[in-house]
């Protein structure tokens, strides 16, 4: 028996393969869906009442035999085997279980029955949800995928606050319309699997428009360079950034030349202006951000000067500096001539020796002993009417010195000056006491 069966396996294979080919085209196939390291039960149709002899098979290229009712054929694995005489149980299922797979029957008339097994897993991770340009169009197009599943999950597009559906599809892509290009406006993706979780998983996107920052003014000297840079922040999508340029008309976009380099790095663009002219290069220019949802602007003025003298206002400056020393200077020697004396005499050598000149002047004494002639008739006259006191005076002389260097020394001059002035005055003194 067990040898008949053997034998007419390649004419039932052949005849298997036939049919299969039909079936599979009339899509009469049952789906059923198994999990990764999970078990499934395939049944051989919706049959109730005895059954005969059955047997399995997988359909790859050609039917590969799995599990026969006939207990003297042994399973193709350890892991497959009947339930009920008819269904097919299989554990620990794997990615490589995942196929077609045919029931044949045979009792009083042959039958077969397809199920087309699915084996699925769950995504290991979120999903994810962007906003971007579409190709070859100025729109917006929302985009979400949810990676790492299988099958594919489904993807619900919303519109929030309110969740109002936008479209449901397992490609997970929606176009915007321009009343949906809100400033702010924040869409939601929920994604569901056949494995769970139930809820599904979800992520939002917030659709903004640009914001510009860069300084309103800039100086550049003939010839030289310049950089101008534009900052844009919040905007998502990322903003297209363009330079333009209102120095002869309105709206003209600045092109890349040797004259103009523009580089862009993420949100951030410079335009850089090589060898300024004041003629071609001064005035206005406009850096622009767009994306779909907004267009903003901000305008710099670019102010073009001639090369300032550097050395010119160093020497202006040293000139100043030394005509103020000056002015300082001649006020402390006019109001201050002691410190003349004191900076003066700081200069002069120190070992230079003091030098003090005595002059008696002539004419001084011929005057005086005139005035001591007539001084003595008149003392005479008056001895002749009365005692009278006798004067002596001094010989008085004209001193004049010129002092260098040392003060002591000319300090101890005076002073034997003053004290012979004083021996002569005592004299005067004692001699007026004498009796006449």
């Amino acid at each position: 028996m067990a040898a008949g069966v053997r034998a007419s396996e390649p004419r039932v294979l052949v005849c298997l393969g036939a049919l299969l080919a039909r079936w599979v085209a009339a899509g009469l196939e049952a789906v059923v869906i198994g999990e990764v390291h999970e078990n499934i039960t395939l049944r051989c149709g919706n049959i109730l009442g005895p059954r005969g002899l059955i047997t399995w098979y997988r359909n790859d290229s050609e039917p590969v035999f799995l599990l026969s009712s006939n207990s003297s054929l042994p399973p193709a694995q350890p892991r497959f085997s009947l339930v009920n005489a008819s269904s097919l149980h299989m554990e620990a299922l794997s990615l490589q279980d995942e196929g077609n797979y045919t029931c044949w029957e045979v009792l009083n008339e042959t039958r077969w029955f397809q199920v087309w097994l699915q084996v699925a897993t769950p995504p290991p991770s979120a999903p994810q949800c962007w906003a971007e340009l579409s190709p070859g169009l100025f729109t917006l197009q929302l985009s979400c995928r949810w990676a790492g599943g299988y099958p594919d999950p489904d993807l619900l597009w919303t519109e929030e606050p309110g969740g109002v559906v936008m479209g449901t599809s397992k490609l997970g892509v929606e176009m915007l319309n321009q009343p949906q290009l809100l400033d702010g406006k924040k869409f939601k993706c929920v994604g569901s699997h056949i494995v769970g979780p139930e809820l599904g998983a979800s992520c939002v996107v917030q659709i903004r428009s640009p914001s510009l920052l860069s300084e309103p003014m800039k100086t550049c000297f003939v010839g030289g360079n310049v950089t101008l840079t534009c900052e844009v922040s919040g905007a998502y999508p990322p903003a297209k950034i363009l330079w333009l340029s209102n120095l002869t008309q309105p709206e003209v976009i600045i092109q890349p030349s040797s004259h103009h380099l523009i580089t862009q790095s993420g949100q951030s663009s410079t335009l850089t202006i090589r060898n300024c002219s004041q003629d071609l290069d001064e005035g206005y220019y406009v850096c622009r951000a767009e994306n779909p949802v907004g267009v903003r602007e901000v305008d710099i003025w670019l102010s073009v000067k001639e090369p300032v003298n550097i050395g010119g206002i160093v020497g202006t400056i040293v000139s100043l500096l030394l005509l103020g020393l000056a002015i300082i200077s001649g006020l402390l020697l006019y109001y201050s001539p002691v410190f003349c004396w004191k900076v003066g005499s700081t200069f002069r050598r120190q070992d230079m020796g003091d030098v003090m000149v005595l002059v008696d002047s002539e004419e001084e004494e011929v005057e005086e002993e005139e005035d001591a002639a007539e001084e003595e008739e008149e003392e005479a006259s008056e001895r002749e009417e009365s005692p009278k006191e006798v004067t002596k005076y001094g010989h008085i002389h004209r001193v004049t010195a010129l002092v260098n260097g040392n003060v002591d020394r000319m300090a101890n001059g005076l002073q034997a000056l003053q004290d012979d002035s004083s021996e002569q005055q005592s004299d005067i003194i004692q001699e007026e006491d004498r009796p006449v």
